[in-house]
This record gives C-alpha cells, sequence and structure tokens, in this order.
C-alpha cells in the first residue's frame, strides 16, 4: 500500500471514529435528558419497530430515532387531543400503546415498558386547561 492509500485509510478510520462518537455522545444525552424513555415507534400494531426515545415536554411529547445523528426529533405530537385508545401487554413487560392525535386517522403505535405508560398516562391527563378559558 501507497502513502497516499494509507494516509487515506487512517482518514477514514479517523471519520468513523468520530461519527461513532457522536452518534453515542447523542443517545446518552437523550437517554439523560428529564422526562426521557425508550419508547420504540411502529408503522402498525404488529411493527416493523424503530427503536428510540421519547421525552415529555410542556405541550408535546417528542421521539428521536436511535439509529440517526439528528439533533431534532423524528416525531412530535401534541399534548392535546392525544389520547390513548388502546393498551395491550408483550412479552418481556412491555406495553403496546395505540394513540390517536386528535382527528388524524392514523394511530400511532408505541412500544414501552409498563413505568413509562404509567408516565405516559399521568403526563396526558394532567394537560394543563387553556389560559383562554380561564375567567
Amino acid at each position: 500500500m501507497s502513502g497516499h492509500g494509507v494516509a487515506l485509510a487512517c482518514v477514514a478510520v479517523v471519520l468513523l471514529l468520530a461519527v461513532a462518537f457522536v452518534w453515542a455522545s447523542r443517545v446518552h444525552t437523550l437517554n439523560r435528558r428529564v422526562g426521557s424513555f425508550p419508547c420504540s415507534l411502529g408503522r402498525t400494531a404488529q411493527g416493523p419497530w424503530s427503536s428510540g426515545v421519547a421525552q415529555y415536554g410542556a405541550d408535546r411529547l417528542y421521539w428521536w430515532r436511535y439509529r440517526s445523528l439528528s439533533a431534532r426529533p423524528r416525531a412530535r405530537w401534541q399534548r392535546v387531543g392525544l389520547t390513548v385508545v388502546e393498551r395491550s401487554e408483550r412479552h418481556g413487560g412491555q406495553v403496546l400503546v395505540t394513540c390517536r392525535l386528535g382527528s388524524a386517522v392514523e394511530p400511532v403505535h408505541l412500544l414501552m415498558s409498563a413505568e413509562a405508560y404509567a408516565g405516559l398516562t399521568s403526563w396526558i391527563e394532567a394537560t394543563p386547561s387553556r389560559v383562554g378559558s380561564v375567567i
């Protein structure tokens, strides 16, 4: 291998290590945020599933894919109008949650732990009143 080939291989290794570091740092940061929990998103109730992490916001639920370098969430769901329409136990203590988003036709399918499900339902039920409805 020529000197040019070795240099090119070194650059490729350094770039690969940099991408791996950025990804690991992103996952670590997402998992340590207040209100975050592991949550998979499915196209249907049977999958396929994309692993990720969800986080409660003041007025939205955010979801990031694990297999991504994006700093922005892949999905955002408004807290107002988000309702759980079905819940079923899965193997390994997982809970499959089917949600409706206001008047949307397509439901959202989330797979999470029983503890995360309890937190999700509490977060939905604690939706603050609209400011315009205060007398």
